[in-house]
């Protein structure tokens, strides 16, 4: 096992490059499973959670070949089942993708229940409803999530509450059935539009994509191609808090602006300067500046990402008077509050409500990393707080940033990863 000792203090300065988008991949490397020939897939984030993606595929018979740490072949010719049962995806939520592409490739599947990080309940009714609105009849009494059908057709759907989980798996089921697939209230998330171009770029016939209206005609085929992968809009808004968060001065490269925006706003209503090139965003904090409360609330994109949530919240716990986050995606994404109130900061949770008096100084303490966007947090407050902070349980951080402490480290901050025995988590 390994953990993270943090010695904070430092402002982060200088350049970062950010990576490929997790959510992305995790979409976009099961709709490979609809494609009967070799896609190159290109800007990879170097994660966990896309290793673990691509030994499933090797499971279920397709030719994996790494091209090198952030490209990959693969082959889904080969493809022979249906049941990527196990462990692997018990382990991971974006496995519950693996419903869609392969009932919209074999006709059926038979899943584990998703995994990954626990934010509360994960219900999958709305993807269920897409999947039988289109044909197929779906089981779940024997503690798995299975699915058949004689044929997909084209279906109206409609999600009552917006769901990213579900949008993708319907439009996974969409692209080779019969018939046109209209999806209302759709995820507008980026890597919901980087999954309909990357399909697109194959023959598939999505329209909408970025809207919460998709119109899918179905193909009878898809093939191959070389696709490159968005970058990753979470990491992206993690190093800019950071930098604001140590007062540095940062300027983040292969980033999409647009995509920064919500994040960027609420940093300059805070006081932080930001600025965006074609590719780029700067950010920076003047000299004796005062950074000012604010309040936000976490919801689908266009919003603030639920995803950045923890983050802000941690920046937010130095400023003077009194700021609010409501969380409005998830039930549970409160938990890493714990682990800042053992560094010193004052917050208190009603409901999906907290509320943070701002402290003068958060103090290195012993913490964990309740899960991966809680351990970017801790990150975060580690290079906040004076004197040294120890994050455990890290496989949540290694799972979602790739190379994340050499990239910190590389801007000033003074993180040391090292290996622990057993003994020493009981």
């Amino acid at each position: 096992m390994e953990k993270l000792l943090i010695k904070g203090g430092n402002k982060l300065s200088g350049n970062v490059v950010i990576s490929g988008a997790k959510n992305a991949a995790v979409a976009i490397l099961p709709a490979c499973l609809l494609v009967n020939d070799r896609c190159r897939i290109e800007n990879l984030p170097d994660i966990k959670d896309v290793k673990l993606f691509l030994k499933i595929l090797e499971n279920l018979g397709a030719e994996v070949c790494y091209i090198d740490n952030n490209t990959v072949e693969i082959d889904c010719s080969g493809v022979f089942s249906h049941e990527p049962l196990g462990e692997l995806t018990r382990r991971m939520r974006g496995s519950s993708y693996l419903m869609g592409a392969l009932l919209g490739r074999t006709k059926q599947f038979c899943v584990d229940p998703p995994g990954g990080c626990d934010f509360g309940t994960r219900p999958i009714d709305m993807h269920i409803k897409s999947f039988e609105l289109m044909g197929a009849k779906v089981d779940t009494s024997r503690g798995i999530v299975a699915a058949k059908a004689e044929k997909l057709k084209g279906a109206q759907i409609y999600f009552d509450i917006v769901s990213v989980g579900a949008t993708v798996n319907a439009i996974l089921a969409a692209v080779l059935a019969e018939g046109t697939t209209v999806i209302e209230g759709a995820a507008r998330e980026p890597h919901v539009v980087d999954l309909a171009n990357f399909l697109n770029a194959c023959g598939a016939q999505i329209r909408g994509a970025g809207t919460d209206t998709i119109r899918i005609k179905g193909v009878d085929q898809l093939h191959g191609g070389t696709y490159a992968i968005i970058p990753d809009q979470i990491e992206a808004g993690t190093f800019m808090i950071a930098a604001a968060a140590t007062r540095g001065d940062v300027t983040l490269h292969n980033v999409i602006p647009r995509h920064l925006e919500i994040i960027g706003s609420k940093l300059i209503e805070a006081g932080v300067n930001v600025e965006y090139g074609d590719d780029t965003a700067h950010v920076w904090v003047e000299e004796d500046s005062e950074f000012k409360k604010i309040n936000f609330i976490a919801l689908p994109y266009p919003g603030y990402p639920t995803d950045m949530q923890p983050q802000l919240v941690t920046f937010l716990t130095t400023i003077k008077g009194t700021s609010t986050a409501r969380e409005g995606v998830w039930d549970n994404r409160f938990r890493y509050i714990e682990q800042l109130k053992r560094m010193g900061a004052s917050i208190r949770v009603e409901g999906k409500l907290a509320i943070i008096d701002g402290v003068d100084q958060l103090v290195g303490a012993e913490v964990k990393a309740t899960d991966l966007r809680a351990g970017a947090a801790m990150i975060i407050a580690g290079l906040m707080a004076e004197g040294t902070t120890e994050i455990r349980d890290i496989y949540h951080i290694d799972r979602g940033y790739e190379n994340f402490e050499d990239k910190f480290i590389a801007l000033g901050g003074n993180i040391q990863r090292i290996q622990v025995v057993e003994e020493d988590y009981i």
